[in-house]
């Protein structure tokens, strides 16, 4: 039924902004007042149930339909109401939030919902689902990191919801049951490897879900635990991550899964087709589902990269909203609490209950410029943001130069010693260093924003058959900035309340504030790169030690502005110890400062006579075919 359709068939009129009812009848679904639902629901009289949806698959090989279990609670009322869906892996392990929440139960039944979406938003009618990933906590089946059985999890649920799926009364055999009490209308949400199922079920266009909130959600699993062909340092692999939040059957039966993926997550960081099956943004033009992406500027776990590709690849016509906060690994619930709150419930009432607030209209882009000091803009993409190609030149100082509108001319070197960092490769910009080369711009007469994805070309010589590669942009200026400490945050002691409480049930979670630190260099892009993927990233070629090599890669997505009288750099550097794996033979690069250059996506002014033009599209090479802890 068209969400108009039930709003009509469930209210009688509207008095003073109130929903009023005739006398007898029951509680409507919602009232609105003041442009927002009221809590008119009481969580203690709520409905709570479990349902094992059919995802359509037996992965592990049992000879029935895997099963997930979506544990339910929904208000009280004959009328329909649409439902709020957070699909983890983490309900019965790591747990979720800042205090790891699990779900708890009482004879069967589901008692503790973690996070506070239940207590807040089932009152003010909505229904709210936490699903188990398949092969995790109540669940049947397999798990697969990121794969067709992941997003299953979740887009099977939102078929039951909408008639087009079976649900039953137990993990195996049951009775079947229906969801008629949903208007078919569907949210998901989630942080990390919960977002990441917001993106992949997006991806199929599934018919129902209305809007996504992925808060550090992976969008390509390639990037989490690889870089344009180098491994990441910590990650591990799909198969090991897995195996940490797997039950006693998928340990016990799926096997086969797990020897795929380890085959298809070879250590030398190609891209496979098992790669291709857990990238979201190749079939991002499906989604139709609005789009809330939250993220840290500071995550070195979910890398920003998967939320710039995401957004630059979803159709134009999708509404969106995009906050991007200072600090790592961070739920918005503890670095913006009262905002977040106060904006995921109009977004919620908004595609969820068609509530006429006007929130598509308002500013698509909140970000934290200085430690909880928010700037709005109106769009994503930014208006005006221009592609500008820099390239490096030498200057007096060997292995320091200037960032140029026109190539350079000559060559600088440096060694990988396999324990370089980024702190050290930025550390002493004005100095020769071994470890990197460093090419910045003179001040800036004004502020110049960086909003995009950055790309570097760069041309190289290795002394070795083996080399990686890193780059940073760079912002050298003074900074009080959220430390590195917490991610950001530090929690406290005291409590706020978002919602009812209910016996085992509560609404209430401490505090938090910023960590700060005081810099005089902050890095706002990154990326590293297997030089040996060189022309593909899924065929490496074998280096010939003395012979060039031109490779481009990705910087990770950013929206920062370089103030005044700061300068901007980019940095070459080769391993960076804290984040990649060092190649086998460790070698010196030779850099060709004439074929080197990044194009950066800025608003502003750089060195006089830059050149600009339109932004590049999304390139993305898929030719052939907090690190170690993702929640």
């Amino acid at each position: 039924m068209a969400i108009r359709g039930w709003l009509t068939a469930g209210l009688v009129g509207l008095v003073s902004g109130l929903v009023v009812a005739p006398a007898g009848a029951a509680q409507p679904a919602f009232v609105v007042k003041q442009g927002v639902t009221q809590p008119v629901h009481s969580l203690a009289d709520a409905v709570r149930e479990t349902v094992w949806v059919d995802i359509g698959l037996d992965l592990d090989n049992n000879g029935v339909g895997d099963r997930v279990a979506a544990d339910i609670v929904r208000p009280a009322t004959t009328d329909r109401v649409p439902v709020i869906i957070d699909a983890s892996p983490y309900y019965a392990t790591a747990g979720r939030g800042n205090e790891s929440e699990v779900k708890t139960y009482s004879n069967g039944v589901p008692v503790k919902f973690p996070l506070f979406y239940d207590n807040y938003f089932v009152p003010r009618g909505y229904a709210v689902a936490l699903v188990d990933f398949s092969g995790s906590n109540r669940s049947t089946g397999c798990m697969d990191t990121g794969g067709r059985s992941e997003i299953a999890s979740g887009k099977a649920v939102i078929d039951w919801l909408n008639g087009r799926a079976t649900g039953y009364s137990a993990a195996s055999g049951g009775t079947t049951k229906a969801a008629s009490w949903s208007t078919g209308a569907a949210a998901m949400i989630g942080k990390s490897w919960d977002g990441s199922i917001t993106h992949g079920v997006a991806a199929t266009g599934v018919d129902g879900l209305r809007t996504i909130v992925p808060i550090a959600g992976i969008s390509s699993w390639y990037d989490w635990f690889r870089s344009d062909g180098v491994s990441l340092r910590g990650f591990g692999t799909p198969t090991s991550l897995a195996s940490g939040f797997e039950n006693s059957n998928a340990k016990s039966r799926c096997g086969a899964v797990r020897t795929e993926m380890t085959n298809g997550a070879p250590s030398n960081g190609d891209y496979t087709a098992m790669w291709q099956q857990r990238d979201f943004v190749r079939n991002a033009g499906n989604v139709k589902a609005a789009v809330f992406s939250v993220n840290g500027r500071a995550d070195l776990n979910v890398k920003p990269i998967n939320w710039g590709q995401w957004l630059e690849s979803i159709p134009a016509s999708v509404p969106r909203k995009l906050w991007l906060s200072q600090t790592g690994h961070v739920d918005p619930f503890d670095f913006r609490r009262a905002e977040w709150v106060r904006t995921l419930h109009r977004w919620f009432d908004r595609w969820l209950l068609d509530v006429q607030n006007g929130i598509e209209h308002e500013p698509q882009v909140s970000v934290e410029r200085g430690v909880n000091q928010w700037a709005d803009s109106p769009t994503w993409p930014p208006s005006g943001v221009q592609s500008q190609r820099l390239y490096p030149v030498p200057g007096s100082v060997a292995g320091v130069g200037t960032l140029s509108q026109m190539p350079g001319s000559s060559t600088s070197s440096f060694t990988d010693s396999g324990s370089g960092t980024a702190s050290s490769f930025i550390a002493s910009p004005n100095s020769t260093s071994a470890r990197r080369v460093l090419y910045s711009t003179g001040p800036l007469t004004s502020d110049v924003r960086i909003a995009g994805i950055s790309r570097l070309t760069v041309a190289v010589t290795p002394s070795k058959p083996t080399a990686h590669l890193s780059a940073f942009l760079v912002d050298y200026g003074p900074a009080t900035i959220r430390g590195t400490s917490g991610e950001g945050v530090r929690t406290l002691t005291n409590e706020t309340c978002w919602g009812e409480n209910r016996p085992g049930d509560d609404a209430c979670y401490r505090e938090t504030e910023a960590t700060t630190s005081t810099v005089d260099a902050t890095v706002v892009a990154r990326g590293w790169a297997d030089l040996a993927n060189y022309s593909s990233l899924s065929t490496p070629r074998t280096l010939t030690p003395g012979t060039k090599y031109t490779m481009s890669f990705r910087l990770y997505a950013t929206d920062y502005v370089v103030p005044r009288n700061h300068r901007l750099a980019l940095v070459i550097a080769p391993t960076d110890s804290s984040a990649t794996t060092s190649p086998s033979q460790l070698p010196q690069i030779t850099v060709h400062l004439a074929e080197t250059s990044i194009q950066v996506p800025i608003i502003g002014t750089l060195p006089k006579g830059a050149t600009t033009h339109p932004a590049l599209e999304a390139t993305r090479v898929q030719d052939d075919i907090t690190p170690g802890q993702l929640r």
